[in-house]
């Protein structure tokens, strides 16, 4: 199995560019605390169950994990739906009838015999499937990244504007992916183009940064009243100084440079890792890296175009 909950610490070492590395590091120290608690009661039963080691328990969690289907009355394992194989732009899924209490996938193209019939376990980037399923898509049109951006300390203001952020902070709804952010992290999708209205940049980004490049209480102030004015959220217009607006955005555009510098460096160093020596779980492991960083790759490159281009329309 190769979710990364699997991965030694030297395999993880590969993804430490990825969110996923820590998504991994916080499952698996979950997953430690569930054992524990459940082992006394494992205990009693000697004569039933065997002795369950935690890597006997991680293993059921990942067969579970990636062989289980949600729905609205909670999650079921449906015999032969975990045959199907998955496909990121298929439009077949599991439907599920509860009143029938039955499920059934309807193909969404013709399939001729012997073809294998493909479905889409849901919009998944190459970290949800990494993470969950244990393996990655060459190129997945659902790939996305999460960025953490914090205030300097040396920011004068830096206190302000975090109580200031964590009081309009507005929980985002969770995609199908089901990573969560906070006040300081933020998914950035695809941008098509660069041209555009940045959709993939999302809003509340723009909006920290529009918070991080306020140099007084007065600037502040002003955000947190245009705020009460309006629907309640920070920032969210565009600064009337075109100049303030610009420096906003190359913050952004900073932070995300640094970034795509560190992913190309992290993909460079995996290109030259090539031996014959190495084993085939490792090469495959390695392999999936390079799926998973070459995507989020892609999609900070999407959105540093995007704002390079926003920036230079203001000018």
């Amino acid at each position: 199995m190769n979710s990364t909950i699997f991965w030694s610490r030297s395999e993880l070492d590969m993804i430490c560019q990825s969110f996923v590395y820590q998504e991994t590091i916080k499952q698996k120290a979950q997953l430690e605390k569930d054992f524990l608690r459940i082992k006394p009661a494992l205990e009693q039963f000697p004569h039933i169950l065997r002795r369950i080691t935690f890597k006997d328990f991680i293993h059921a969690y990942a067969l579970v994990k990636s062989r289980a289907w949600g729905s609205t009355k909670g999650v079921s394992l449906i015999p032969f739906a975990d045959f199907l194989n998955h496909d990121g732009v298929s439009e077949a899924i599991v439907l599920n009838d509860e009143d029938k209490h039955v499920s059934e996938v309807i193909a969404d193209r013709n399939y001729a015999a012997h073809e294998e019939v493909l479905i889409r376990y849901g919009k998944f980037s190459n970290a949800t499937l990494l993470l969950d399923f244990g393996f990655t898509l060459p190129y997945n049109i659902h790939d996305q990244v999460k960025v953490q951006i914090d205030i300097p300390h040396h920011d004068l203001l830096r206190e302000t504007k975090l109580e200031i952020l964590k009081k309009h902070y507005l929980p985002a709804i969770e995609d199908d992916n089901g990573f969560k952010t906070s006040w300081d992290s933020f998914i950035i999708k695809e941008v098509k183009s660069a041209v555009g209205k940045g959709k993939g940049v999302p809003q509340s980004l723009r909006a920290f940064a529009r918070v991080l490049c306020c140099t007084s209480h007065q600037d502040l102030s002003d955000l947190v009243l245009e705020a009460v004015q309006n629907d309640g959220r920070l920032a969210r217009r565009p600064f009337k100084s075109r100049s303030k607006e610009i420096q906003a955005h190359e913050i952004l555009l900073s932070h995300l440079t640094r970034l795509i510098e560190e992913y190309n460096a992290s993909v460079k160093s995996l290109g030259n890792a090539a031996s014959p020596s190495i084993c085939k779980r490792f090469a495959l492991r390695r392999q999936m890296t390079l799926h998973l960083l070459a995507g989020e790759l892609r999609i900070l490159k999407s959105a540093s175009a995007w704002l390079k281009n926003y920036c230079a329309s203001l000018l």
